[in-house]
């Protein structure tokens, strides 16, 4: 599942957690273009590619929607609070963090074991195996907390991303904040489950 997948991409704010854990955080700003394989959007060919970029000294995160979605995402794990931003509708949802957190980066009690190192997109990173509240998976991950590649699977559906673009380089902290001007809107909730 492109969730499952993306879990290791946004992950927890901090360099390092332990030493059993790899680093959740790029330490240093930077911009990944990802492939998406596997679930919904690739079994109804809608676009495949992921952008994401890293403000590391503010601890934030940028995700570009897929394709000509015209939207994006912003995570600022230090302001613990996520906004998503919807361009052609000029709005704006504020997003539950604690919910963000939870479908989009390991838990404090999740697994992780080194397995080897590899190359991806040209960038040497670490395997580690994880597991996590029912996912697993693997993920690649650099010395500086940016991972590289991400495969698992999550209530039964498999998914993953791979990088095949990592550019190093100082993030514009406009592209970091949101638009000013944009018309704001509460995320829908469900209804309580009526008894019986």
């Amino acid at each position: 599942m492109r969730r499952t997948a993306i879990a290791l991409a946004l992950a927890i704010p901090a360099a390092a957690l332990a030493q059993d854990r790899p680093p959740m955080f790029p330490t240093r700003d930077v911009a990944v273009t990802y492939r998406i394989s596997g679930g919904p959007a690739q079994q109804q060919g809608q676009p495949t590619e992921l952008r994401m970029a890293w403000l590391a000294a503010e601890q934030k995160v940028r995700m570009d929607m897929p394709g000509g979605m015209g939207g994006y995402m912003i995570a600022d794990h230090r302001g613990q609070r996520a906004v998503m931003v919807m361009e052609q509708q000029r709005m704006l949802m504020e997003l539950p963090y604690v919910q963000a957190q939870q479908q989009f980066q390991p838990s404090a009690t999740a697994r992780f074991t080194r397995e080897g190192t590899d190359r991806v997109a040209g960038v040497a990173c670490t395997i580690w195996l994880f597991e996590d509240q029912g996912r697993s998976g693997r993920g690649c991950i650099t010395n500086d907390g940016v991972m590289l590649r991400a495969s698992g699977t999550g209530q039964g559906q498999p998914g993953g991303i791979e990088a095949i673009q990592v550019t190093y380089g100082t993030q514009d902290p406009a592209r970091f904040q949101p638009p000013s001007g944009y018309q704001t809107m509460q995320m829908p909730t469900q209804p309580p489950a009526q008894r019986r």
